[in-house]
């Protein structure tokens, strides 16, 4: 496989923290309203044996209670799970290992508590390594009860096969839109591709009213950051954004040799805002130091994929410190004065793993199963589960991130605007550190014929028909 190639794959991974999270819970919901309020941070007291202000959903059976095998790889000692990454991968080793380590290490913590209901959760890892998630997706088939905070960079490559089996899932991130809208799916922080979370660019044109008026969209010719950016152009208008006529521009998704051309049409057009999608380091990174060679300082907007530590520590020219991007999570500079950010950066460095947004994501998906197999009791079914995620309207993974909603596929109404000042992350909007600005208008609706909602087949509950023929 050549370079240029393995370099698309792994930002296809990185796009898939383009997800729509923010933290804070406990916002005053009233859609009437005109103003955005402001929520106060996720989780700010511990559960005295939970995760955050979450009750554990882990421990041993009621006194009384006798488990038997339920079948679908339930027995009455144990449930088997599953969970992976592409950490395989040959152009990117350990690529998203954080993910399946949060996992690990969320594993060992229930089960020391007693388990689900008194049974032992067991898992089995699945390696991807990018291009064979069809392959895993067929041994998971034939022996897991169900998926829990995986990601796969090609998930779509494998849904058909995850359809056919009718294996249920709780993913910790989505990239095919088929994925993100699959039955049988559930997912902590919803990332669907009809509605899409635009308080960014709200609480941006508030701060630069007359730069969003001459902004401009950059990206990669790859199928993930198009996407992205074809939800911006659709999208951030309803905020009052307005895009220059013809100076998109896109790039090859392994980056440019020369990025000045680039920079000197957006000087051209007179772009004052930029919204560039694709990967922090190295693309981002090397056109920041080619605009600041021609004195071109625009306001640069990203997404959540770029709260990357390699980023911030490039950034000792300050090149980056105009760079603002929406964070879904509360931030882990923050995890001194939140309980569930701090608990899972103790849980995972104290096992020997690594931290990551992702990791964070797949840690909250952990928990909305682990939430829904302990209502179920001792009869722990694939049907029960889902019927107990179908209720569940709520959900902060104990304050990891802002209220979400995994039985109806939505995004949250909040979200948070970070920078850098050096090579730190630093809080941009709301002004108060740990608060998130929500208000309904922060969600939008996506243009139906734009690819990444075509491609879906919704039906009329919001569900992918593309492998079930519905």
């Amino acid at each position: 496989m050549n370079t240029t190639r393995r370099r698309g794959l792994s930002l296809l991974v990185a796009l898939g923290l383009l997800l729509a999270a923010c933290g804070g819970a406990d916002r005053t919901d009233d859609a009437g309203s005109a103003s955005p309020s402001t929520s106060a941070d996720a989780g700010e007291a511990a559960s005295a044996d939970g995760f955050g202000d979450l009750t554990s959903p882990c421990g041993p059976a009621g006194d009384g209670v006798e488990l038997t095998d339920q079948g679908d790889f339930v027995t009455a000692e144990s449930v088997t799970i599953g969970y992976g990454d592409d950490a395989g991968y040959q152009g990117s080793p350990g690529l998203n290992k954080p993910m399946s380590e949060a996992v690990e290490a969320l594993i060992d913590w229930c089960n020391e508590q007693g388990g689900i209901n008194g049974r032992t959760v067991v898992g089995n890892y699945y390696d991807a390594k990018i291009l064979d998630s069809t392959n895993v997706m067929l041994e998971a088939c034939d022996q897991v009860f169900m998926l829990v905070g995986q990601g796969f960079a090609l998930d779509g490559a494998a849904e058909q096969t995850r359809v056919g089996c009718e294996l249920p899932s709780v993913p910790g991130y989505t990239v095919s839109a088929t994925v993100a809208h699959g039955p049988l799916t559930y997912s902590a922080v919803p990332n669907p591709a009809d509605l899409t979370p635009i308080g960014q660019a709200y609480m941006l044109a508030e701060e630069f009213p007359e730069q969003v008026t001459r902004a401009a969209v950059v990206y990669g010719d790859y199928a993930a950051t198009r996407e992205s950016a074809e939800k911006v152009l659709d999208t951030y208008p309803e905020a009052g954004w307005e895009f220059l006529t013809d100076c998109a521009q896109t790039y090859p998704i392994g980056g440019s040799i020369q990025w000045a051309p680039y920079v000197q049409k957006l000087k051209d057009c007179g772009a004052e805002v930029v919204y560039f999608s694709g990967s922090a380091m190295p693309n981002l990174n090397n056109f920041l130091d080619a605009a600041a060679q021609a004195d071109y300082a625009p306001i640069w907007v990203t997404d959540a994929n770029f709260y990357e530590e390699a980023f911030a520590a490039a950034n000792v020219n300050g090149n980056a410190d105009q760079v603002y991007m929406r964070m879904a999570f509360v931030p882990f500079e923050q995890a001194g004065s939140n309980a569930a950010t701090q608990q899972y950066i103790d849980m995972v460095e104290g096992s020997g793993g690594q931290t990551s947004l992702l990791g964070a994501q797949a840690t909250s998906a952990f928990l909305l199963w682990a939430t829904a197999a302990d209502a179920c009791g001792a009869d722990l079914t694939r049907e029960c589960v889902l019927s107990e995620l179908a209720g569940i309207d709520s959900w902060t993974g104990g304050g990891l991130h802002a209220e979400t909603d995994p039985a109806a596929n939505t995004p949250p109404e909040c979200d948070m605007v970070l920078t850098m000042e050096g090579t730190s992350f630093v809080q941009f909007l709301p002004e108060e550190e740990g608060t998130f600005e929500c208000d309904p208008s922060f969600v939008a609706e996506v243009t139906p014929t734009l690819a990444a909602v075509a491609e879906a087949q919704l039906g009329p509950d919001r569900i992918s028909t593309a492998y079930t023929g519905g």
